[in-house]
């Protein structure tokens, strides 16, 4: 019988079949030695074993992934298999459904299918040239498919697994490929199953980011596996179902999906134009303040980023498309598809090296202006340290015992009035006078 494709455990399944085995077994003892016992208040200590075992089963069973728990009802006695699977949670049940073997999930589930639950799945044919979606609810909906595309988000592990035995090949996990060595996301498989791994862009105003998505090439079908939605994916569907023609085979779906990506970054290069040349007119104004000069910096900084990711995107593109020529995997009109693409990637990468040619002159024009807003607030410390200079210096004497001696014959009230008055002309004749020599120095400079 299948098996799913299950995930390590800390336990062997070996275990875990032993350990529900001995459970079961002693709670079966112990109900037939509850039941013939001749006790007071028999049906109390009978609810309370029963409690208690119902209890103990519920934690192991808590305990047990989906996995192991489908391993363990495929290794237990059709009986005690029985007793355990009354006891799951309905929550659980279409996820362990995947895990079992069809002969236990006919003994068990009267033949009920499980479902596709926080999973998307489509199947494609190709129909009149054009492709036609197939309705995929279970696993039966695959019997007598011959489909062009295989599309999966958020599949699980045993989804995969069972579709990929169906077609005969074994189906990745996209986040699993991101670890791979680059030149490792490129290569043909001893059944002839040729694995491609590339980032497509996800271009989401304030969550752009790149999405990993593993392609798998099998015998004229086109498996994509990836966690999100892509608008480059739902492009290419709706082209593909309404334009007779627009692909003849799965190659030719992994190509167009290959320029769709391409003239998604196109896109999302223009709207960088756009925002950077917002930018530049507020950075080539005569003065920008400490507000406008945060905003502009986050701005550059989030376009930066974007533009890296799209130059690694498309280069990742190019990767592939490279890996499929010398494969020689490619027709005639299709090698002339990708060397098209490839083209518009060699446009993308000139349009990417301009922008952070701009990005860099536009961030140091910014970094310049806080500079000068710096050395503004510098420049006017300076003019006050030096016009309260004097007034320091008359402070230190007015506090000598000369400037009592001196005054000796005023009133103090007077004499200090005086004094202060006098600092505070000092002070302002300095600071006129600095400010003059100031404007000056502006209007001639030399």
């Amino acid at each position: 019988p299948r098996r799913g494709f299950h995930a390590p455990s800390h336990e062997s399944p070996a275990m875990s079949i032993e350990k529900f085995k001995e459970m079961l077994e002693r709670q079966r003892l112990v109900d037939q030695v509850v039941r013939s016992q001749k006790m007071s208040r028999h049906e109390v200590a009978e609810v309370l074993v029963h409690k208690q075992h119902e209890a103990e089963l519920a934690n192991a069973i808590k305990s047990q992934t989906a996995a192991e728990l489908g391993e363990t009802l495929d290794g237990l006695s059709l009986e005690q298999a029985c007793e355990l699977w009354q006891r799951i949670p309905e929550a659980r049940i279409n996820d362990i459904l995947w895990e079992m073997s069809d002969e236990r999930r006919l003994e068990l589930a009267g033949g009920r299918e499980p479902d596709i639950e926080g999973s998307k799945i489509s199947i494609f044919e190709l129909v009149d040239g054009k492709l036609r979606q197939m309705p995929y609810t279970g696993k039966r909906d695959l019997e007598g498919v011959r489909p062009v595309w295989v599309d999966l988000i958020h599949a699980s592990k045993a989804q995969r697994a069972y579709i990929g035995a169906h077609f005969g090949v074994e189906l990745p996990d996209p986040l699993d490929v991101t670890d791979l060595e680059v030149s490792a996301r490129f290569h043909i498989e001893d059944n002839d199953a040729i694995h491609l791994h590339s980032n497509f862009l996800l271009d989401r105003a304030g969550d752009s980011r790149s999405v990993p998505v593993a392609f798998v090439l099998h015998r004229g079908i086109l498996f994509s596996l990836r966690e999100e939605d892509l608008p480059v994916f739902r492009l290419q569907r709706r082209l593909a179902r309404t334009q007779p023609g627009y692909v003849t085979d799965a190659v030719d779906v992994l190509l167009d999906l290959y320029g769709a990506d391409v003239e998604c970054s196109s896109d999302s290069l223009e709207n960088s134009y756009a925002i950077l040349a917002k930018v530049g007119k507020l950075v080539l104004n005569e003065s920008v303040s400490d507000e406008q000069a945060a905003s502009i910096l986050s701005d550059i900084a989030e376009e930066e980023d974007q533009n890296g990711r799209i130059r690694s995107n498309i280069l990742d593109t190019q990767r592939a498309l490279n890996f499929l020529m010398r494969g020689r995997l490619l027709t005639a009109p299709q090698m002339e598809d990708a060397k098209q693409i490839l083209r518009n990637i060699d446009s993308l990468n000139s349009h990417t090296a301009f922008l952070f040619d701009k990005i860099n002159f536009l961030m140091d024009a910014t970094i310049g202006f806080i500079n000068i807003n710096q050395n503004k607030r510098i420049n006017q410390l300076t003019i006050f340290s030096v016009a309260f200079m004097p007034i320091n210096v008359l402070a230190g004497m007015g506090g000598m015992s000369e400037f009592s001696m001196m005054t000796s014959g005023l009133p103090w009230p007077l004499a200090y009035g005086l004094f202060a008055l006098g600092s505070v002309l000092i002070g302002l004749a300095t600071y006129v006078g600095l400010k003059h020599f100031e404007r000056r120095r502006l209007r001639n400079p030399r």
